[in-house]
């Protein structure tokens, strides 16, 4: 089976080359790649890897007995299995499954003093644990968010180089149209990536394959996977009401006023009843929160309502997965995203943002037609981006960029299934660069 490059592995490359290294601790939802990552980083420049998997191998629990010092723990590692071999330098200590055995962490503080061995550890789910990991290791770990493949990670798998991107990267910087060859290309592209979503399985069998067989049933099992890890991790917290809110997600997002209603999810459901569940839902990585600004200007962070938010999925492909079967066979035969299309390329968008490192938030003015799906920022530029499912006017985005009252916002960015344009302060893209707009956003500032 060959290995999917990910963006990761630039980044676990420069850790190890780090001389201060620290233990690394990489986060995601399930079935991301994080382990395949990691395994292929060790194999590739060490020559140990001890791997532990906590929830395949629950004996290993038990090296903590005599405490969390290096060398007791190498000690009991050693006593369980023989095998596995410690050379100083040479080797990397791989834990993986975290969320099965987050006091490990503790340990963490005594391999960066100790510095003999490397250590990453992994696992889903960390954010629903994170408060116990990091106050058990502040101070002696580094984090790294992964998330399932975005749009360049997909073009990589299907064979693109990094050189075909940076094409797409200049032609928006130069404001040069795409030919018809281009976009006809990079539109098939992305609506493949749409469908498909970026789970490493779903993308590797369309990529065996070259068609869509068998995508559908892996995006199926994986949404089973999830609804099970919720019945698995949700302690104490009301499971019901979080699979309520999960299932909910594609009936609120085909609406037109995509705002997550509350009062939709069961008769009588309230704000405070359902807080936790959409909380567990975001800590677990299986939704991004975009949240609604009080008022469009800088800064982002605190200047939203918590009670007023959109719901989107990590990955569209879950997305896609829990569409009826006629919208699946239309979608997969016809390429026909019928009444989800808006809504799916607002989460693949979303998907985007929340990939390249951005916070999501959006803005609807009470009593008012006035509503913008996004903002991005630079460092004295808050930037408007509406997408639209047709190429029509943006009303909302114009009146935000003229009126004196927003004095953050200088232009604007539109998102269609068209070309690249300009017109009056609104830059217009295609939908596939959407994974490109804070590269470009650090040209054009």
């Amino acid at each position: 089976m060959e290995y999917l490059k990910r963006k990761i592995d630039l980044y676990l490359e420069e850790w190890r080359q780090d001389k201060n290294r620290k233990p690394l601790i990489v986060k995601g939802p399930r079935q991301i790649g994080k382990t395949e990552s990691i395994r292929n980083f060790g194999t590739k420049y060490y020559e140990n890897v001890v791997e532990i998997n906590f929830v395949e191998e629950p004996k290993y629990r038990q090296i903590i007995a005599d405490g969390y010092k290096t060398a007791d723990l190498i000690r009991n590692i050693s006593r369980i299995d023989p095998a596995k071999q410690f050379v100083e330098g040479k080797t990397l200590l791989f834990f993986d499954e975290l969320q099965a055995f987050p006091e490990i962490a503790t340990a963490l503080k005594f391999f960066e003093q100790d510095g003999r061995f490397d250590v990453i550890c992994s696992g889903s789910l960390l954010g629903i644990h994170y408060g116990r990991i990091e106050s058990n290791s502040v101070g002696y770990k580094t984090d790294y968010e992964m998330h399932s493949l975005d749009f360049e990670e997909f073009l990589w798998a299907k064979g693109y180089d990094a050189d075909f991107v940076e094409d797409l990267l200049a032609h928006m910087i130069r404001q040069q149209p795409f030919n018809e060859v281009e976009l006809s290309a990079c539109n098939a592209l992305f609506l493949d990536f749409c469908i498909l979503g970026g789970m490493p399985a779903v993308v590797r069998e369309y990529i065996e394959r070259d068609s869509f067989e068998g995508s559908l049933a892996i995006q199926r099992q994986l949404l089973t996977d999830y609804e099970e890890d919720v019945r698995k991790y949700a302690e104490g917290m009301d499971q019901t009401r979080i699979l309520n809110v999960f299932r909910q997600i594609p009936l609120q997002l085909a609406k037109d006023n995509k705002k997550f209603q509350i009062s939709k999810v069961a008769t009588g459901a309230r704000f405070k009843d359902y807080r936790g569940c959409i909380e567990w839902l975001a800590d677990a990585g299986i939704v991004n929160v975009c949240y609604c600004m009080r008022y469009p200007e800088l800064p982002l962070k605190g200047n939203f309502e918590e009670t007023k938010y959109k719901l989107y999925f990590a990955d569209s492909g879950l997305l896609v997965a829990m569409l009826d079967e006629e919208a699946q066979e239309d979608l997969r035969a016809n390429r026909n995203l019928g009444v989800y299309k808006g809504a799916l390329y607002e989460n693949v968008v979303g998907e985007a943002l929340v990939k390249s490192g951005c916070g999501l938030y959006y803005y609807k003015k009470e009593d008012s037609t006035l509503e913008e799906d996004f903002f991005v920022r630079t460092a004295n530029d808050l930037i408007p981006v509406e997408v639209k499912a047709t190429n029509g006017r943006a009303k909302s985005l114009r009146t935000l960029i003229e009126s004196d009252k927003y004095e953050d916002i200088h232009y604007g960015i539109k998102l269609t299934g068209g070309n690249i344009g300009y017109d009056g302060n609104i830059y217009t893209f295609p939908y596939f660069c959407a994974f490109l707009l804070k590269r470009y956003l650090k040209h054009n500032k």
